[in-house]
């Protein structure tokens, strides 16, 4: 049995959402944990848990981001935890992977499914052993009851439902 952690210091948990539908909004969760266990030297029958701080969001703008943790969005005093657990790991070959697990964001849960890219496994110049990996996936938001919105005077909408994952997760061997 193997236990991994993530480096927080080498990891991005980050996030896209469509702004008036022309241009993508970037966001990264700056405080997180997560830990994985393993028998396999491949990750294919890994167990994941990880949690994120809902008031660590940081959008590069402090008034946004405000908005972001009140109760229009993710009600951070309230649900101060954003969490995934995996229920399966799905191998397709050496690099690629097919996580399945669980999303539970502002008290709502829902199953989410991430495409893996494993980067590899190498050891650092302190003789820690470390595993890389890519995570994309996309979920709507209005599943997790972060259903604000508004309409631009055309009638359009400023936030899409749609959000993109992209995450960038460095492990370290315990």
């Amino acid at each position: 049995m193997a236990n991994w952690k993530i480096d927080e210091s080498h990891s991005e948990i980050g996030f896209k959402v469509k702004h008036l539908m022309i241009t993508n909004v970037s966001g990264y969760f700056t405080r997180f944990t997560g830990t994985i266990q393993t028998e396999s030297d491949d990750f294919r029958d890994a167990r994941i848990s990880f949690e994120a701080a809902a008031d660590s969001i940081d959008t590069q703008n402090k008034q946004r981001d405000e908005h972001l943790r009140n109760g229009e969005f993710f009600d951070a005093t309230n649900h101060p935890k954003i969490s995934f657990v995996s229920k399966r790991v799905k191998k397709i070959d050496d690099e690629k992977y097919k996580l399945l697990g669980e999303l539970t964001i502002k008290g709502e849960t829902h199953p989410i499914e991430l495409d893996v890219l494993h980067g590899g496994v190498t050891v650092d110049p302190y003789g820690q052993t470390k595993a890389g990996f890519a995570l994309k996936g996309r979920l709507h938001r209005a599943d997790y009851g972060l259903r604000w919105n508004a309409t631009t005077e055309a009638g359009g909408i400023v936030l899409s439902d749609e959000v993109k994952l992209n995450m960038e997760i460095q492990l370290v061997k315990e």
